[in-house]
């Protein structure tokens, strides 16, 4: 009995221990996604004469995800998140996307001491605010606005309402910023890079029917917004 409770002792240490070295990163590692998120954010905030302070920040925690924090005006991009990115394009939706927040964090009294309080109260508004933002910016640096709907579309979870959540439903998010570039940048749907990449592809198949509604819009000349699916 002694010899079964070591031996699943022994396995679970060795399992621990191999778990842990899979989840090393080195610092040269760190060092060099840290200097990349750097050459893309202030690019951004250079290129659009953004004149609101803000840092970047890789942390290594694995967590799906990217953040703007309010206090610090500090941008977080987690590891689980920028491992999934696969160009320039793509990191630069993320950061153009948390740069609008970070930049709307200076807004109302105390120097915005406040901001987060009042966007708390309609927290959609402003994420599709911040991807419309976020597709000026990448336009204005150079990058191609097409990526957003990339990223969106292999990142972002499909919930069946968004009642419940501070963000829309991906498939509005992204249906929304394909209308924004057919409006203000239709030469990159007309000239599409990314027409044969899958997570593109995957958006066209599953937004048939948004993108129906949109294409009735246009031909009916309407002024009014579509409800998206």
């Amino acid at each position: 009995m002694k010899k079964v409770a070591l031996l699943l002792i022994f396995l679970s240490l060795c399992t621990i221990s191999f778990a842990n070295s899979a989840d090393l990163i080195s610092n040269e590692q760190t060092a060099k996604i840290q200097k990349h998120i750097d050459e893309v954010g202030f690019n951004l905030l250079n290129s659009n004469g953004i004149e609101k302070r803000t840092t970047f920040n890789f942390n290594i925690k694995r967590i799906k995800n990217a953040g703007s924090y309010y206090r610090n005006r500090e941008i977080v991009i987690y590891r689980d998140l920028y491992n999934r990115l696969s160009s320039d394009d793509e990191l630069a939706y993320i950061l153009g996307h948390e740069i609008s927040h970070s930049v709307d964090s200076y807004d109302g009294i105390l120097r915005g001491y406040f901001s987060a309080f009042v966007q708390s109260f309609s927290p959609k508004k402003y994420e599709y605010k911040a991807d419309k933002r976020a597709v000026d910016y990448m336009v204005q640096a150079g990058y191609n606005p097409v990526a957003s709907i990339v990223v969106i579309s292999k990142t972002s979870p499909q919930y069946r309402y968004d009642w419940y959540s501070t963000h829309p439903l991906a498939t509005r998010r992204m249906m929304e910023i394909y209308e924004y570039i057919y409006k203000k940048y239709p030469e990159y749907l007309a000239n599409n890079t990314y027409k044969n990449n899958p997570y593109y592809q995957n958006f066209l198949l599953t937004s048939k029917e948004n993108r129906a509604k949109f294409q009735s819009k246009v031909k009916s000349n309407s002024k009014g917004n579509v409800k998206y699916l």
